[in-house]
């Protein structure tokens, strides 16, 4: 075989391996910036380009992590760090505000391995809740802490608290004077109150970031941080921090992420259902998905959408609103950046 023919007949030997090792060993990552009312009409160009750069950044670091042999839990925590740290969605610097004026902030995760999961709910002086998730999954004898005990644990942990007003943003705020307008017309106590806080635009209902994952040894993973619904009171918990209602991870099926009304994802305990559905009916994560929130939720009112990622690498981000800021990549897929229902 003469040096031409030896050259390229190794080249296509190791892009044959190579091939075969992708199959052999998918990865994959999806996230979510929330749900809502997105719509393409109300976005500058440069707004839409920061978004998108944002989640971008959020998938691609999340990526590098399992693309370099990293565990999906390191990768899940990693993506959400990136969005917490940015103003654009409702977690971390960009949580939205209480009734009262502040921030309460909501998280947790998940490993599929093993069904260990974390999470911290009505936390005030913690920049990475996510963070501290993880450390109530790996260093603490239980699975939800919340408000000022979460806060003594995140300290003998030696995470350093605070202060609350670092999550303000003048957007938020503005928010949070007009749904106070509309609810403070209303008693607390009365009908017209939750007629009110019911007529609020879905955007003041929602809000949400996530991360699911794939790693290369075939372990799954789910994340979910949030600031809650802005003007929520009496120290309201949504789905987030909720395992199998805003987040569930199980190697037998799939793991989810889950962001919209928590409320209704809570009542429907929708990650695990979509998971279950997977593992005992054989569904895709496609049907699944599908099937939880276009005909179980939307019927009801049940405004969100959801990621989901398989033991395959496949990967699934189905949603009932007009956007979801969403992005996703595998070893097998290009990276995907998506806001608006039409894309």
């Amino acid at each position: 075989m003469n040096t031409p023919l030896l050259a390229i007949f190794a080249s296509s030997l190791f892009a044959l391996s190579h091939s075969v090792l992708a199959a052999e060993t998918p990865f994959a990552i999806a996230i979510h910036g929330g749900a809502g009312t997105i719509e393409k009409a109300k976005f500058t160009p440069e707004q839409e380009k920061a978004y998108r750069a944002k989640l971008t950044e959020a998938v691609e670091a999340g990526y590098k992590v399992l693309d370099q042999g990293g565990e999906s839990l390191d990768a899940v925590t990693t993506a959400i760090t990136v969005l917490e740290q940015s103003t654009y969605f409702n977690a971390g610097r960009g949580a939205v505000y209480t009734y009262d004026g502040s921030h309460e902030l909501d998280a947790s995760i998940m490993d599929g391995q093993n069904r260990e999961a974390g999470a911290v709910a009505g936390v005030k002086h913690v920049e990475s809740p996510i963070s501290l998730a993880r450390l109530v999954m790996d260093n603490s004898v239980h699975v939800m802490l919340s408000g000022q005990g979460a806060e003594e644990f995140a300290k003998e942990q030696g995470v350093e608290l605070i202060e609350n007003n670092l999550f303000d943003t003048e957007f938020r705020y503005k928010a949070l004077l007009k749904a106070k307008q509309k609810l403070d017309k209303a008693k607390a106590t009365s009908k017209e109150y939750q007629a009110a806080h019911k007529a609020l635009p879905d955007s003041y209902k929602m809000g949400t970031v996530g991360a699911v994952a794939l790693d290369k040894n075939g372990n799954l993973a789910a994340g979910t941080s949030t600031g809650g619904m802005t003007a929520k009171r009496y120290g309201r918990i949504g789905d987030a921090p909720v395992i199998g209602a805003g987040t569930f991870a199980e190697n037998a099926s799939c793991a989810v992420s889950a962001t919209g009304h928590g409320e209704y994802f809570i009542r429907y305990n929708v990650a695990s259902d979509i998971c279950a559905r997977v593992k005992y009916q054989n569904k895709t994560i496609e049907q699944a998905g599908d099937e939880v929130i276009n005909k179980v939720l939307a019927p009801i009112g049940g405004t969100g959408g959801v990621i989901i990622v398989d033991t395959k690498g496949n990967i699934s981000l189905p949603f009932n609103t007009s956007g979801m800021y969403r992005a996703s990549k595998s070893n097998t897929q290009a990276t995907y950046v998506g806001i608006f229902n039409d894309e």
